[in-house]
């Protein structure tokens, strides 16, 4: 049975439908009013606070701290500033995606890196014989993430030495006299941030962010909502967008950072001999067979494939994460993973893999959608990623 997390005394009286989705053995809120709309527009025209508390979290520390995730990441950790976060997968040795987080520096030798997936054992093979200790804080650590162009302004009025925290770095601070960690990241593709607070402080620090901000209309969000405008923002999900390495049943359904579309987190770098190293760099001096595109699908055509047994589009709601066929003519040439239709640029989307030859932007495409029992193809057109690109998403708002 999944555990409550730190915040689950707030969160479940306000889960008005008692919608609660196993995330990584604990409950996630799928969603909190009869209808994630609200929500969904919150992340997007105010605020939205979400409870990611379920992430798993490792704490890396030690004299050999950075050559031991320059063995575990793809990234060139030793680049990486005090107070700065990086974004890195993390593969096995034949190059396959294992899992994907964030990584923090927060001293000299010491991180924290999240993950989607247990990953303790792998860590601590990886880093076998050095000097390095690494802890699974995952439930001593609660987690809030606060999205929304109103995000800073509630975070401004709780933290007066906040200052202009540039896009992905990370800030120590107090709040209610205890310590509580902020990092300007976030999974939306919007301006937001990220809160690490000790679990036993979890429900102070709800209860202070909710009350400041009450005025500028923060909404607590669920997962329906977070998947929206995570597609919109382009953003790929673990086992659903990739299937992670241990877990796949075949060769096939394994994917390389590349395939991905995370080729730019793959750093050749002489300090940095990671794990499936050696079949990257193949991959890389080769073209990619396969590669993550955006698509969006022609409404019209949307409409004639379901006017033909008398329907309107029956795409909006929620994103579906079902896979689905791409083709090009009478042949399959891909799949699109996650689906939705998005409420702000009123367009049906798709996150898809697709073969290299035809991924370039403008290529004309279909997609399978199921009407009625029948099988039936819409028109679809390849467009660069990510759908919405907000300018205050990398912003470093004015203190």
């Amino acid at each position: 049975m999944p555990l409550p997390t730190p915040f689950h005394e707030r969160t479940s009286p306000l889960n008005q439908r008692r919608e609660w989705r196993d995330w990584s053995g604990y409950l996630g809120a799928g969603v909190y009013e009869t209808h994630h709309e609200r929500e969904y527009w919150a992340v997007r025209n105010s605020a939205a606070l979400f409870d990611v508390s379920p992430l798993f979290k490792y704490e890396i520390q030690g004299p050999d701290a950075v050559p031991a995730l320059n063995r575990i990441m793809t990234r060139d950790i030793s680049g990486c500033a005090v107070g700065q976060v990086v974004y890195s997968p993390w593969c096995d040795d034949d190059g396959k995606l294992i899992d994907d987080g964030t990584i923090t520096r927060l001293s000299d030798q010491a991180f924290r890196v999240t993950a989607a997936d247990p990953s303790l054992r792998w860590f601590q093979d990886a880093a076998f014989g050095m000097d390095v200790q690494i802890e699974d804080v995952s439930e001593k650590l609660a987690a809030l993430s606060l999205q929304g162009p109103n995000s800073r302004a509630i975070l401004g009025s709780l933290f007066k030495r906040l200052g202009e925290l540039p896009y992905y770095r990370w800030h120590k601070t107090r709040l209610n006299r205890r310590q509580l960690e902020i990092t300007r990241t976030g999974y939306t593709g919007d301006l937001g941030y990220e809160l690490w607070i000790p679990a036993g402080q979890a429900l102070k620090a709800w209860d202070r962010l909710e009350k400041a901000g009450g005025p500028y209309g923060l909404q607590p969000a669920g997962l329906a909502a977070l998947d929206i405008v995570r597609i919109e923002a382009g953003l790929i999900l673990y086992d659903v967008d990739y299937i992670s390495s241990p877990r796949a049943l075949i060769p096939d359904q394994k994917s390389s950072p590349f395939e991905a579309g995370l080729g730019w987190t793959v750093q050749v770098t002489e300090g940095n001999n990671f794990i499936g190293r050696r079949a990257l760099e193949i991959e890389k001096a080769r073209p990619t067979a396969w590669v993550l595109a955006g698509l969006e699908i022609d409404w019209r055509s949307l409409e004639a494939i379901y006017g033909a047994v008398s329907l309107p589009p029956q795409v909006t709601g929620r994103a579906n994460r079902s896979s689905v066929p791409v083709y090009v003519g009478h042949r399959q040439a891909g799949y699109a993973t996650s689906h939705t239709f998005s409420p702000i640029l009123k367009k049906y989307i798709a996150l898809a893999t697709l073969e290299a030859a035809q991924a370039a932007p403008g290529t004309q495409l279909e997609v399978e959608f199921t009407v009625e029992h029948q099988r039936r193809r819409a028109a679809a057109r390849v467009v660069r990623l990510p759908f919405l690109d907000l300018a205050r998403k990398k912003a470093t708002p004015k203190g």
